[in-house]
C-alpha cells in the first residue's frame, strides 16, 4: 500500500473511533494512551478494551457497521473537497497548543486554511446582545491585532464574535486572519445571518469543528467548544459581557488554560460591563488599547503605520458635530447610555432641537440610538 493508502487507512479508524456513539473525548483519549494509534486500539480486542474504559467498551461491539461506515466515506468525500481537511490528535498539522489544554479534541474539521491554527493567536469574544459601541471596538481592537500578526479567534456568533472576525479578515493579506471555532458539523453554517460572514471566514481565514458533519446546532455544544477558542489562544479579551455571559465560561477555561485574560471596562450603569468589571476583580488585566494586550503578551509590536489606540474615530466630524450645541450633547451624553429626557435635562435643549442634532451626529458615526429611547456615545 503506498503512502497515500496508508494515510488514508489511518484516517479511517480516526474517524471510526471517533464517530462511534457515547465513545467521548475521554474514553477515546484512555484508549489511545493504552494501546496507541486507533489501529492498534482495534486490533486490541474487546477484553482489553474492557480493562480501559469498563462497561463502555461493549460500545466498542454493538455497532450499526452500516450507518457507521457511511459516516465515515462522508467524511472522506468531505475532506476530500478543496479547502476541507481533517487533522488527527496524530498529524503534524495538529495545533500544537491545543495539546496543552487537559481535553484536546481528537479529531478538527477544518474549511480554509489550516496553517492559521500554527499561528500565535487572540480569542476576542463577548456579548450576543452588543451596544453600537462594543462591536466597534470589537472590530477595531481585532483589526489593530491582527495587524501587528495575531490571528484573531472567536466563536462566529452574533454580536461581539462577528464583529471579531470581521476584524480580523479586515486586516489585509499578509495579518494574522481569523478563526472560528463553531458548535456544529462544519458543513453546517450557523447562524443563519453570518452565513456570509462564515463564507468570507473559509476563503480567507479557518473554521474549525470538533463535532461531525451533519451535527446541528445544540445549546451544549456552544459552551464545550469555548475551551477550543481559548486553547488556541495566548489569550482571550472580553468586550463586553453580562454576569451570565457565556464568555465568562471561556475566560474561566483560559485561566484555567494558563491563557492570560484581558477584559475592556465599561460603564457601571451598563449590564454589558458587570461581566468585565467582574474579572478585573478577579484579577484579568484591564485594557484600554491594543498596545496594552501586546505589551502583556510580550512577542509583538504593531508596525509603525498602526494605531495603537484602535477606538479613534475614522469618520469625519461633520459642521454638526463641531457646533457648541453639538459639543455640548457629546459632553453631557459622556460613554454611558442615556435617555433623551435625560440629555434634555442635562443639555437644557428642547426635544426638537435636540432630535435634530441626535441624528446629525448619528450620520457622523458619532452617537447610536439604543432601544428604550436611548442613545450612545461611539467616540
Amino acid at each position: 500500500m503506498d503512502q497515500s493508502g496508508l494515510a488514508a487507512a489511518s484516517l479511517r479508524d480516526w474517524l471510526r473511533l471517533t464517530l462511534i456513539s457515547g465513545i467521548g473525548g475521554e474514553s477515546q483519549r484512555k484508549l489511545l494512551a493504552a494501546f496507541g494509534l486507533p489501529e492498534q486500539i482495534f486490533a486490541a480486542g474487546h477484553l482489553a478494551h474492557r480493562k480501559v474504559i469498563a462497561s463502555k467498551a461493549d460500545l466498542l461491539v454493538d455497532v450499526d457497521h452500516a450507518a457507521l461506515e457511511r459516516k465515515i466515506a462522508a467524511a472522506l468525500e468531505w475532506a476530500a473537497q478543496p479547502g476541507c481537511h481533517i487533522i488527527t490528535l496524530g498529524d503534524r498539522q495538529y495545533p500544537p497548543q491545543l495539546l496543552e489544554i487537559s481535553d484536546p479534541p481528537t479529531l478538527l474539521y477544518v474549511r480554509g486554511n489550516p496553517a492559521l491554527l500554527l499561528c500565535p493567536a487572540l480569542a476576542v469574544v463577548g456579548s450576543r446582545n452588543a451596544t453600537p459601541q462594543g462591536l466597534k471596538t470589537a472590530e477595531d481592537f481585532a483589526r489593530t491585532l491582527a495587524a501587528a500578526g495575531l490571528t484573531i479567534v472567536s466563536g462566529l456568533a452574533l454580536g461581539i464574535d462577528a464583529a471579531a472576525h470581521r476584524g480580523g479578515l479586515a486586516a489585509g493579506a499578509g495579518a494574522g486572519s481569523t478563526i472560528a471555532v463553531i458548535g456544529t458539523g462544519a458543513d453546517r453554517l450557523y447562524p443563519a445571518r453570518n452565513q456570509d460572514l462564515a463564507r468570507q471566514i473559509g476563503e480567507q481565514g479557518v473554521i474549525v469543528s470538533e463535532f461531525p458533519l451533519g451535527t446541528p446546532a445544540a445549546a451544549a455544544n456552544f459552551p464545550r467548544r469555548n475551551r477550543i477558542i481559548s486553547g488556541l489562544a495566548r489569550g482571550v479579551l472580553i468586550v463586553e459581557a453580562a454576569p451570565e455571559s457565556g464568555s465568562l465560561i471561556t475566560a474561566r477555561l483560559a485561566g484555567e488554560q494558563g491563557r492570560e485574560v484581558f477584559a475592556i471596562p465599561g460603564s457601571i450603569h451598563s449590564p454589558l460591563s458587570r461581566g468585565c468589571h467582574r474579572l478585573i476583580k478577579q484579577g484579568a488585566k484591564l485594557v484600554e488599547s491594543a498596545q496594552d494586550i501586546l505589551e502583556e503578551l510580550g512577542a509583538w509590536s504593531p508596525p509603525a503605520s498602526i494605531s495603537a489606540t484602535p477606538d479613534t474615530p475614522a469618520t469625519p466630524e461633520t459642521p454638526a458635530a463641531t457646533d457648541d450645541h453639538a459639543a455640548r450633547i457629546l459632553a453631557q451624553l459622556g460613554h454611558a447610555p442615556c435617555t433623551l429626557d435625560e440629555l434634555a435635562e442635562r443639555t437644557k435643549l428642547n426635544a426638537d432641537t435636540l432630535l435634530a442634532l441626535l441624528l446629525d451626529l448619528e450620520l457622523a458615526g458619532r452617537v447610536a440610538p439604543l432601544p428604550g429611547n436611548r442613545y450612545q456615545q461611539l467616540s
